[in-house]
């Protein structure tokens, strides 16, 4: 059966169009990732693509959803490859294997990972450049242009990512591949786009001036004859770029795709920065849980998010106010059983792995900014199943842009209980008068209520979908349940992460601490 599925020039042929083919790789654990490539490509009315199973678990259940795919014949485990482990390294020298494999069928190769996705038909934009051998995108985060051409080539100074690239079967560009082959083979050390980048650099410049290519986009490289373009990191975009910068936004461009790299928490990381974006593609079940939703609106005073400078001091007062909130909402929500709907976060400072003066110098970044939620949250945390008689029950959790996707189901969004807070001594502070109109409410709930009114008086709302609190403040008053607030203190204590980092500091990670009171921030 799997000789069916071998990689042939013949198969290669019949999916492309206009001799270009969209290829992507990996192995079952990526399978929701793959998936989505795929709808984002097809929703784009790109059908030219081809997905290379490295298991036979995901060879089959792509051929039953009827994707194209080919056998990769590489029998890896059909678990989560974790950044920078021997088995992440092993699936960048498939891809190596993969571009060797495909140039010599003579078919033009926009290689991708699965970890992006497809905003806009990229193909039109890469006919553009007809002499390009090789159009890579980069890790760059300071603009170079402001329009949608190439990268100024002499002012990049991020890495070539090899998560979005694109091969034309000329002979150099073969010469390259063969080359990045032999290097990645002579040693097992060396990462895949670490040997890209430096093959590439042996040779950089001058400026190519032939063509249709006289803007000065490309540039000679590898061995003097390579011509490569650096693909505009506004509308190519990286985790940072698209995230965080937003530079598509700021410079009134379109987006052809976005590469979830610049981020934390891993995989989960990964996947749920696209479900912020609603640019992730969630089977049915994700939009309607059993025992419904609950958000709430953040309420942030004005000088803690506009007030003052940016700095360490005041980016941790802003996030320190925002986590009090989302303390109780998740408390609240581990009571009534109720998937939480995150809040957007607001942040001053960016989040590197490496020490920095709060935004990166030359960045569009604006301060504050909504910050992706990985930026606070160690989401791969969040959603692994501790022990309940340690950590109390697991407490579900949505995207903060998740009532807003058009994904979600019409009964869903229309059933909600408004909810706002009052002085439980007031005349008008009856949580049992409840006003309906159709599918929604709208009740008074008294300031800090006990952990048995809350229980007692949503168990009575139950057939509401979803519950939305207008404040987080003075809403709970706290477990009388010891024990069940042991639990949850062990819990919620492991879902923050760090800020990182201080400059000129080693270590100059700052924790952030769910329970963080008035102590004085520490390195460590």
């Amino acid at each position: 059966m799997l000789e069916t599925f071998k990689l042939t020039k013949d198969m290669v042929k019949s999916h492309a169009k206009d001799n270009v083919i969209i290829v992507t790789f990996g192995n079952y654990a990526f399978m929701d990732f793959i998936l989505n490539w795929v709808k984002h490509l097809t929703d784009l009315h790109v059908y030219n693509l081809l997905v290379g199973a490295m298991d036979k678990k995901l060879l089959e259940a792509l051929y039953w959803k009827g994707v194209p795919v080919f056998d990769m014949g590489s029998n890896m485990i059909t678990e989560d490859a974790g950044w920078g482990s021997p088995t992440f390294h092993k699936m960048g020298r498939e891809k190596v294997f993969l571009i060797n494999a495909m140039l010599p069928f003579g078919v033009e190769l926009l290689m991708c990972d699965t970890d992006m996705v497809w905003l806009k038909n990229p193909l039109p934009y890469i006919a553009r450049y007809p002499d390009a051998d090789i159009l890579t995108s980069s890790d760059q985060v300071i603009p170079t242009v402001t329009d949608d051409s190439l990268e100024v080539w002499q002012e990049v100074t991020g890495a070539y990512n090899i998560g979005i690239f694109h091969w034309r079967p000329t002979e150099v560009s073969k010469q390259l591949a063969k080359e990045w082959k032999e290097l990645l083979l002579s040693d097992e050390k060396i990462w895949d786009q670490n040997g890209f980048n430096d093959l590439v650099h042996k040779v950089l410049g001058p400026t190519v001036q032939d063509g249709t290519t006289s803007n000065g986009g490309l540039v000679y490289t590898y061995d003097g004859t390579l011509k490569l373009g650096i693909l505009p990191a506004s509308i190519f975009c990286s985790g940072n770029t698209y995230f965080v910068q937003a530079m598509y936004k700021q410079l009134w461009l379109e987006p052809y795709a976005v590469h979830t790299t610049f981020q934390y928490a891993g995989t989960d990381g990964k996947r749920h920065r696209l479900r912020e974006a609603m640019q992730f593609s969630d089977p049915s079940s994700y939009y309607d849980s059993p025992g419904g939703y609950m958000s709430f609106k953040p309420r942030i005073p004005k000088s803690l998010l506009l007030g003052g400078a940016h700095t360490v001091d005041s980016h941790f007062a802003l996030v320190n106010y925002q986590l009090k909130q989302i303390r109780a909402a998740l408390a609240v929500a581990s009571l009534l059983k109720r998937t939480l709907v995150m809040p957007a976060i607001w942040c001053r400072l960016d989040r590197m792995w490496f020490g920095h003066p709060g935004i990166l110098e030359g960045s569009l970044t604006r301060q504050p900014f909504l910050c992706p939620m990985d930026h606070v949250f160690e989401i791969n945390v969040m959603l692994k199943d501790l022990p309940e008689e340690e950590f109390g029950p697991r407490i579900e959790f949505r995207e903060y842009s998740f009532l807003q996707n058009p994904s979600l189901p019409k009964h869903v969004k229309e059933s909600i209980l408004e909810i706002d807070t009052c002085d439980r001594n007031s005349s008008n502070c009856n949580p049992s008068n409840i006003t309906r109109t159709d599918q929604q409410g709208f009740l008074r709930l008294p300031k800090n209520s006990t952990q048995h009114e809350l229980v007692q008086l949503f168990s009575s709302y139950k057939d509401f979908k979803v519950i939305q609190f207008s404040s987080m403040l003075d809403v709970f008053q706290g477990f009388s349940d010891k024990d069940m607030e042991k639990k949850f203190r062990n819990r919620v204590q492991r879902y923050v992460g760090i800020w990182c980092c201080v400059m000129l500091r080693d270590p100059g990670h700052i924790y952030y601490d769910m329970y963080w009171g008035t102590a004085t921030l520490k390195t460590r």
